[in-house]
């Protein structure tokens, strides 16, 4: 790498879980990246702080704070040719009754903004964080791209939303939006509300971790590294118009990686099981072979070597 400016980037929730290794991610590969977050209050401001803090000591990043509902996204994406959306009100479980609004606005009403404004701009692609959780419970898996999905949460049925107005804004206007479905991503800095920051620091502090159903459920865990490298491969591909599942390559079931946890730890976890949530989901798992095809993207990171690195994390940020 010569120094120069390889192209600019825009990154939607630059300090949260996934956006703030991207935006580092980019600005490694020589992008300019200005990066977006309003520090929502759905879990801590100093944690997204701490996340962002390596890239705001990078001269190639811009950071704004404020809500893409309210800032001039026109002046903002002047000059800029990609634009990774990761921002987005997360959390199946806090999706229902009046709690709804907020997903409408920070993930529908936003997403139809950002793409209303770059249909007049000179985007060479616009990239969707999108989620399994637009599948819903499926007969037959793996799940594939070409099956009808049918959301079980409000939260599934915002980022389908989302997927659909992508789709019309290429088809109508020609924005070269793709659409990446992750699956259970996993690693350091991922939220505090996610099942494995919450195992692990519940065994490190001796407490009682919560398992919602029997733990038969299983889970296609992808690990952030692979979801950036997924994510990045995305914007630089000749696809438009498109939808990819992003999975780590294996189905493993909730117990299985709570041993695996406990292995890591040499620790026993305290387990309590609670009935299933609404809108929780039975099975996922990911065939992305069209990924691999089109993307060249192959996960890298198995489960447990990616968990070693997320305890070692939260370790860290428990001193």
């Amino acid at each position: 790498m010569d120094g120069a400016i390889k192209m600019r980037a825009l990154v939607t929730g630059c300090a949260g879980f996934i956006g703030s290794h991207l935006t580092e991610k980019l600005l490694k590969e020589g992008y300019e990246v200005i990066g977006i977050d309003c520090f929502t209050n759905y879990y801590p401001r100093w944690i997204k702080e701490r996340n962002l803090s390596k890239a705001l000591k990078n001269d190639k990043f811009t950071f704004i704070e404020g809500d893409l509902l309210k800032l001039d996204l026109s002046t903002i994406l002047n000059d800029v040719e990609y634009v990774f959306h990761e921002a987005a009100q997360a959390g199946v479980r806090k999706s229902w009754g009046s709690e709804f609004k907020i997903y409408v606005d920070n993930n529908i009403l936003a997403t139809q903004k950002l793409l209303e404004v770059c249909k007049n701009k000179n985007i060479k692609k616009f990239i969707f964080a999108s989620s399994s959780s637009v599948y819903g419970d499926v007969n037959k898996l793996p799940m594939r791209e070409d099956e009808c999905p049918k959301p079980i949460s409000p939260y599934g049925a915002s980022k389908l939303t989302c997927e659909t107005l992508c789709y019309l804004y290429w088809q109508n206007y020609g924005v070269p939006t793709i659409s990446l479905r992750y699956f259970t991503v996993y690693g350091e800095r991922q939220r505090p509300d996610m099942a494995f920051h919450k195992f692990i620091k519940a065994i490190l502090n001796n407490g009682e971790l919560v398992i919602f159903g029997d733990g038969s459920q299983t889970r296609d865990f992808t690990y952030v590294g692979d979801i950036v490298e997924a994510t990045v491969l995305a914007a630089e591909c000749d696809a438009e118009g498109e939808e990819f599942n992003i999975g780590g390559g294996s189905r493993v079931g909730l117990k299985n990686a709570l041993e695996i946890i406990e292995e890591v730890l040499d620790k026993d976890a305290k387990v309590i099981y609670k009935e299933s949530q609404k809108g929780d989901m039975k099975d996922t798992y990911a065939d992305i072979s069209k990924a691999r095809k089109i993307l060249g993207y192959k996960p890298k990171t198995k489960l447990k070597e990616g968990l070693e690195k997320e305890v070692e994390w939260i370790k860290r940020m428990m001193k």
